[in-house]
């Protein structure tokens, strides 16, 4: 959470701070000092609406950004306008990017309303020097714009707009090196992510991430195990260890470590009682990791790893380094080794040049593997990336038809393997009172699985035992024993 000694030390009459973290606290504070000016002037607080589309990695940079704000002066609300309104972007596909300009044209006017609201534009979509362009010239009423490499900036950048009066646009090409002990806030006081990492080198030829996100950097272990510890002294008893590919986690470090050992220096942080990560690609998927996931209990029973295609040849177009043969013995290791595992996925449908043949044989990886859940998607091309420029772009209606199949198959099978665990007592984390009705809660198992079962909102937060009475398909209905 908020390093608020650190806050204390900062003088905002003195020279600003050359090194970071200490430069952002100094600009925090002087942002803080104009919020209470400016509450004080319209006798109520400065609300703020952080709208976050994309992946975990977005959601644990909205985080941090919300942190910020929140020592800053601003309160959030659930409303979409409010008097500072930041988008964190995703650009994996241009649809939402589209969303994005769509409700810039709804807070045009909003703005007109509230003059001293304040629109910034952040993550991926940012990294794009034409979308930075088109927000340049047709939402001129945007005040900040900053991309993935320098989100820590948001407290300096904001300061410089609050002087200026005018739009502050900052987008670097590449990071200038990772900035440690910044705040943060979590959605739930019990469980958060982790950043262990940043960015991909691995290029699949639909991806757009390498290009917006930049090469991987992973960062030092003891800073990662120092940060756990201080989560759980907070009352975390559950973190997710977050990366574009995790497995290939400090290679790049002075004194190289691997993924599997990084575990287990987690594993050997007090009151963490489980361990997630994502996302493993599987051409880095180590026996050494495996080996890690059989040994250590802390580690949770759930493994995601994309397929993408169960097709070899789409699987080269794509660019991503093995074959169908491989994935299945891959997952055939795991499974000896960890036999009750969960498998979850991600799938493409309709690459450009996949054939009816190639798509059986992505059915044919999903009756084989038996997966717990699976994301599918429908291929969308993204400009800028290799697969856009491809001939033999499948038809709609083709494509549409192959998804409806394949997500009937996905469902069909997932409803049979999550019911593995009926009858049975599992370990579950009690999350938040449950929308069944009053006096029930939703948790997971450590594989994931969603339960709602009858419990007193004072358990949110332990590791309770449930007896699994019911499956659902998808999920599980138990009490508590």
């Amino acid at each position: 959470m908020f390093d608020l000694q650190r806050l204390e030390l900062v003088d905002t009459e003195g020279t600003v701070p050359a090194s970071e973290p200490e430069r952002q606290y100094y600009y925090m504070k002087k942002c803080r000092q104009w919020a209470e000016q400016e509450r004080t002037r319209t006798a109520r607080p400065l609300t703020m609406s952080i709208q976050t589309l994309g992946c975990q990695m977005n959601a644990k940079d909205s985080e941090k950004i919300t942190a910020v704000l929140a020592y800053i002066g601003y309160q959030e609300t659930e409303g979409p306008a409010a008097d500072f309104v930041l988008f964190n972007t995703c650009t994996v596909r241009e649809n939402a990017n589209m969303k994005i300009y769509g409700r810039l044209g709804y807070l045009k006017n909003q703005k007109k309303k509230n003059t001293r609201m304040k629109i910034a534009l952040c993550g991926c979509m940012m990294q794009e020097p034409d979308e930075v362009e088109r927000v340049r010239r047709s939402y001129p009423f945007v005040d900040l714009v900053f991309g993935t490499h320098n989100i820590y900036r948001l407290a300096e950048l904001l300061y410089l707009q609050i002087c200026s009066g005018q739009p502050v646009v900052e987008v670097w090409e590449e990071a200038e090196g990772i900035v440690e002990d910044l705040p943060g806030r979590r959605k739930y006081p019990f469980k958060t992510g982790v950043n262990i990492m940043f960015g991909c080198n691995n290029f699949c030829s639909y991806c757009i991430v390498p290009y917006v996100r930049g090469r991987e950097r992973s960062r030092n272990p003891e800073d990662i195990a120092e940060e756990i510890r201080r989560l759980a002294a907070d009352g975390v008893v559950e973190v997710m260890l977050l990366g574009q590919n995790v497995n290939s986690y400090g290679k790049n470090l002075e004194n190289p470590i691997s993924f599997a050992q990084l575990l287990k220096l987690v594993s050997e942080v007090e009151g963490i009682e489980r361990i997630r990560f994502m996302t493993s690609h599987p051409k880095d998927l180590s026996d050494e990791l495996i080996e890690a996931m059989r040994t250590l209990p802390k580690v949770c029973p759930h493994l995601h790893l994309p397929l993408q295609s169960g097709s070899s040849k789409i699987l080269k177009d794509m660019n991503r380094r093995y074959t169908k043969e491989q994935y299945l013995m891959l997952v055939d290791k795991i499974r000896q080794a960890v036999p009750d595992i969960s498998l979850t996925t991600d799938i493409i449908v309709g690459f450009p040049g996949e054939t009816e043949e190639d798509f059986e044989e992505t059915l044919d990886v999903v009756r084989t593997v038996g997966f717990d859940s699976a994301f599918t998607f429908i291929y969308s091309k993204r400009t800028g990336t290799q697969a856009a420029r491809m001939e033999n772009q499948v038809p709609e209606d083709v494509v549409k038809e192959r998804f409806d199949r394949l997500l009937g198959e996905v469902q069909q099978i997932s409803a049979r393997v999550c019911a593995r665990h009926l009858h049975t007592v599992q370990k579950v984390l009690a999350e938040e009172p449950d929308s069944h009705g009053p006096g029930y809660l939703t948790g997971r198992l450590g594989n994931n699985t969603i339960v709602h079962f009858p419990g007193d909102t004072s358990l949110i937060g332990t590791i309770v035992d449930v007896y699994l009475e019911e499956s659902k398909g998808f999920y599980y209905m138990g009490r508590q024993v």
